[in-house]
């Protein structure tokens, strides 16, 4: 498989694959902590409301087995297991034990016992073929270092119809709210991660990963690729961000 550029991109450097998965561990070693403030900070707690409108189109049912890649906090799975009233079997994956270690003090601060926390890469899951109805994953696809491998375990781990979603930020197409959003990008984002997570380069870096994204048309098609039988994205908010949907 023909690899993805973004494998050597981080933010404005060009690094080896696995310097770059060095570095993305060390950004959010940094801010686990402080994520999810910086998230409402960041978005005006907008955020909530898309990670909602996710949940919406699932609809997952208690029956599902869930699997939230780079969840590690825990907003995608605690919205899946309200859902789903507590009955889904719900995994939550991330290569980051720090965000994990965050996600599991939440759970135990809601008294939920039954949500799986297990430390792995999106490029190399170690669960079985077919074993999930559903996966998710949330403002993590651009941080993995080889996308198309990530997609493609994807779609091995699971069910034949099994269901894709990917929220993810996107590209402003409005030249007037693009010129907007980059100015706030560019000026406000790093001011913000300096002021409250103590750690302005890391957020810079989180600026310049959303931009080195591919477009939607790209991953919707990367998708495909990667041996999935249909794929297809809708965006909210000006294209700040999308949802992108496959079924295997």
């Amino acid at each position: 498989m023909k690899q993805n550029p973004e494998s050597t991109s981080f933010g404005t450097e060009n690094v080896t694959p696995d310097e770059k998965t060095s570095k993305v561990l060390g950004v959010f070693d940094n801010v686990a902590t402080r994520y999810d403030i910086m998230n409402d900070v960041m978005s005006g707690g907008i955020h909530r409301i898309w990670k909602d409108k996710l949940i919406q189109q699932i609809a997952p049912r208690p029956t599902d087995i869930i699997l939230d890649v780079a969840g590690g906090t825990g907003d995608i799975a605690f919205r899946m297991y309200k859902a789903t009233r507590g009955q889904a079997e719900i995994t939550v994956s991330d290569i980051n034990e720090s965000m994990l270690d965050v996600g599991k003090d939440r759970a135990f601060d809601r008294g939920i016992t039954n949500m799986q926390w297990q430390p792995a890469n999106a490029e190399e899951l170690p669960f079985e073929d077919n074993k999930f109805d559903i996966y998710t994953i949330a403002f993590g696809l651009r941080n993995v270092t080889h996308i198309d491998t990530a997609l493609a375990d994807a779609a091995r781990i699971l069910k034949k119809g099994g269901r894709f979603y990917c929220l993810e930020f996107s590209h402003v197409d409005n030249p007037i709210v693009k010129k907007i959003y980059d100015g706030y990008s560019d000026h406000l984002i790093p001011k913000f991660g300096e002021i409250i997570a103590k750690d302005p380069d890391s957020y810079q870096y989180l600026v310049e990963s959303i931009r080195k994204f591919p477009s939607r048309d790209l991953l919707k098609q990367r998708l495909l690729d990667a041996g999935f039988s249909s794929a297809s994205y809708k965006t909210m908010t000006f294209g700040v961000v999308a949802i992108h949907e496959a079924i295997k």
